[in-house]
């Protein structure tokens, strides 16, 4: 399978989605060593954006993941707006699309602390706070989660001594 997550957050930037990095991703960027196999991304819920988010997943040809295949989903943003959380599986790997993560009020909430990360070639996205993915592991709570948690903190420490 195919894990491409520059690509999955060009093609969402090319569409104009707004859009904060967040999950596994934002932890490497981070400085996490943790590995991971998804892209997760928090975007804003209004209508406009909903359809560049659906067109944008159109060409990365997504489907709904963990459901049978001849389950039809719309990729439209009438269809985006009917949950908070979508797992797809695109060309390019597993993108999971969170309205509200746990622990915040959502997009507004999140870009107000996020940070622009110039990832390649002037790719430049808004990756979550890190003290904002503590707070959203610490508040999911599953077991990854809370050894995440350690690790984040560990990643926070070594960047604040860099920072004295």
């Amino acid at each position: 399978m195919t894990y491409e997550p520059l690509r999955a957050l060009r093609v969402l930037t090319d569409h104009d989605v707004r859009f904060v990095v967040i999950g596994g991703v934002a932890g490497r960027l981070w400085g996490s060593p943790t590995l991971t196999n998804d892209t997760d991304v928090c975007c804003a819920a209004d209508a406009e954006n909903l359809q560049r988010l659906a067109d944008a997943l159109v060409e990365l040809d997504a489907r709904l993941r963990g459901v049978d295949d001849d389950v039809q989903f719309p990729l439209d943003a009438r269809s985006l707006a009917s949950a908070e959380t979508f797992t797809f599986t695109t060309d390019v790997g597993a993108l999971d699309v969170l309205a509200v993560p746990a622990g915040t009020r959502g997009y507004d909430d999140l870009r107000a602390n996020a940070e622009p990360f110039d990832l390649a070639e002037g790719l430049v996205v808004s990756v979550c706070a890190l003290d904002d993915l503590i707070r959203m592991k610490r508040a999911a709570g599953r077991p990854k989660d809370r050894i995440e948690l350690e690790v984040l903190a560990a990643v926070r420490d070594v960047r604040d001594d860099a920072a004295d």
